[in-house]
């Protein structure tokens, strides 16, 4: 039976208020709490592993499909596996997330690897959101990972969001893109109180005319600590670029390591990071319209991370 925490989850991970339209399947403490499969959509578990496999036929466009995780139990821990079949000339979104909801003393975990293969002409936007909370001091943990093939001509419009409330997370991607591929990562990221985030992040531009984009943007404040990883391969005529840009505010840490790695003379690849603390006139800015400083803060953080 669905609870106001449940529901509360959803919306915040997934956008959800009521039953999803089209494809869903809602995972909840390690449990199937909802699955509807569509004509063009197939959603089926794992025989060999927890976890589940969603085909997408060919031709398939407008679609979207939910596949939500909440845990509500206080020392629940899970790996659970997620492959994606997009057949050919697909247009269609993914909506994954998870969210915990923690009352106990113990470490409540999701470990998530997520993996697709794209095929040809089709595109993906796939969103994926975190968010951790309850009144429980045990620790609130997830490590996703993500592998993406795209073939010839397909892209992916890749968007990560944690919202708050994660004590941990280790975030690992890998995208291989075809000829004629696209690749778009989104990661936008809040640390607070003592939480650490690490992102290891990967997209190799295989075939000739491949392109990817990196763009990732955090606020790190109290004591937490954040690393970031982004690496960009070209080993063909291609186009890629990486940027991190991140606020640091307390006592705070952030490492931010871009790399980018040319294997062919034909790779065009640029990086660029920064990372910097709330400019005073743009607090002062605020202030004069009437704002208190926290609300100036608060502010120009929720315009940095939208």
């Amino acid at each position: 039976m669905e609870t106001v925490i449940d529901r509360e989850l959803l919306e915040k991970i997934a956008d959800l208020t009521g039953k999803p339209v089209g494809a869903f399947n809602i995972r909840k403490d390690s449990g199937c709490d909802g699955r509807q499969s569509t004509e063009h959509i197939k959603i089926t578990s794992k025989e060999d592993k927890p976890g589940i496999d969603i085909r997408v036929l060919d031709g398939t466009k407008g679609e979207t499909c939910h596949i939500p995780v909440i845990i509500t139990q206080t020392g629940l821990s899970e790996l659970v596996y997620n492959d994606f079949y997009i057949g050919e000339d697909c247009d269609v979104d993914i909506v994954a997330g998870c969210g915990i909801h923690n009352c106990g003393e113990q470490e409540s975990r999701h470990d998530g690897v997520h993996t697709f293969y794209v095929g040809k002409n089709s595109k993906v936007r796939y969103t994926e959101k975190h968010y951790g909370e309850g009144p429980g001091t045990g620790s609130r943990v997830m490590n996703p990972q993500t592998v993406v093939y795209l073939e010839e001509g397909a892209s992916i419009q890749m968007e990560t969001v944690q919202i708050r409330g994660i004590d941990s997370t280790r975030r690992d991607t890998k995208i291989v893109c075809g000829r004629g591929a696209e690749a778009v990562v989104t990661e936008r990221l809040l640390t607070h109180g003592d939480q650490t985030a690490e992102s290891d992040m990967e997209i190799i531009l295989e075939g000739e005319g491949s392109r990817g984009r990196v763009i990732s943007r955090s606020v790190a404040q109290d004591r937490s600590s954040q690393v970031f990883y982004p690496r960009m391969v070209g080993n063909g005529a291609c186009f890629g670029h990486v940027q991190c840009d991140s606020i640091i505010m307390g006592e705070a840490k952030i490492k931010s390591i871009p790399a980018i790695t040319a294997n062919c003379t034909e790779a065009q690849l640029i990086h660029e990071a920064a990372i910097g603390k709330i400019a005073g006139d743009q607090l002062l800015k605020l202030e004069t319209l009437g704002l208190t400083e926290e609300e100036a803060e608060d502010c120009i953080l929720r315009g940095f991370l939208a």
